[in-house]
């Protein structure tokens, strides 16, 4: 049962949610490391969802994540002592790929704290990327407690995956490439862990285009973003999904200001369809998401009715399947 929670800071101490504006800054310190990832439509899928339906991949990216667009806009905005200071974060994996790739680049060091259970392949490539990567507790809000202790011990900049408006305003732009390449999308469909890459979508499309409908999809083993979206106060909750992507227990509330204001619907969905989403991205689509990026596609099929006859771009926020899950994926009964 979800109990209530108080936010890690008020609102008065939070920082200013991003802007429009914002965003576009963002594209041009983005544009300097990133192309824009495909917009592919794909038949099979309409015939699926019973609309035409577009997929956003950021499973292409350098990370095989959207996350990269938000550490690079971070890291570009670090001043030289901050970035002398060095950083230090919590991750399941993609955040903490984002910032290792982005520190890299702008010759920062990087400290990841992941849960001791932490995927894999998501491990090896931040620290792939020269992150020192430390892994601490049995979920992510022990890696977070962690590691916000470490940066006040170690003098290190403590990054939050989800209160922080740089980053939300670099996820934001796969929104903005949506829309200007695709105007007439009538719904963007995209995953809900810490709420960022959803509140960038808000910010972009209720300003771009107001009549979109953006919704939300998250694990109904961790729902604590959905039930702080649906009760508008902070919900913590169970945080069991396999899908790391998907995995907070606890809200983060810039996010969930902008949700509040602008998200137009939240769906949860079960780990089985989220294993069953990466197999019909493999057969349909001809490519590799994680369970996390696989949930818009669940949420589509759940909503076959409401979609009808509409143009729905489906974010495919990541690709870093674990060895473990893909087996899981490949060895259950073919999708009907």
């Amino acid at each position: 049962m979800a109990t209530p929670t108080h936010p890690a800071t008020s609102t008065e101490t939070q920082p200013q949610a991003p802007t429009f504006a914002d965003v576009l800054r963002a594209r041009r310190v983005i544009a300097r490391h990133l192309r824009p990832t495909p917009l592919h439509h794909y038949p099979a899928l309409d015939r699926l969802v019973g609309a035409r339906v577009l997929v956003k991949h950021e499973n292409h990216q350098p990370i095989g994540a959207f996350k990269v667009r938000g550490g690079l806009n971070y890291m570009a905005h670090l001043s030289s002592a901050g970035r002398a200071q060095g950083v230090i974060t919590a991750s399941t994996g993609n955040h903490g790929q984002s910032i290792a790739y982005a520190a890299r680049i702008y010759g920062v060091r990087a400290v990841i704290v992941a849960p001791e259970d932490a995927n894999p392949v998501k491990v090896e490539a931040m620290r792939g990327h020269g992150a020192e990567v430390r892994l601490v507790g049995s979920d992510f809000e022990a890696a977070k407690t962690a590691g916000e202790q470490m940066a006040q011990e170690e003098g290190l900049r403590f990054i939050s995956s989800g209160d922080e408006p740089l980053l939300i305003a670099g996820v934001a732009t796969h929104t903005l490439e949506i829309l200007e390449e695709a105007p007439e999308v009538d719904t963007i469909i995209v995953p809900v862990g810490g709420g960022s890459g959803a509140a960038g979508a808000c910010v972009v499309a209720k300003t771009l285009k107001p009549q979109v409908q953006v919704i939300g999809v998250q694990a109904s083993a961790s729902p604590a973003a959905y039930l702080t979206w649906k009760e508008r106060a902070p919900r913590t909750a169970p945080n069991r999904t396999l899908a790391e992507g998907l995995a907070t227990g606890a809200p983060f509330m810039l996010p969930q200001r902008l949700l509040w204001d602008h998200l137009d619907d939240f769906v949860l969905v079960e780990d089985e369809e989220l294993l069953d989403g990466v197999r019909l991205y493999l057969e349909k689509a001809k490519t590799l998401a994680e369970p996390a990026g696989a949930a818009p596609l669940v949420a589509a099929l759940r909503l076959r009715e409401r979609l009808a006859g509409k143009t729905v771009a489906l974010i495919l926020s990541g690709g870093n399947i674990s060895p473990h899950q893909l087996h899981m994926v490949l060895h259950r009964p073919p999708v009907p």
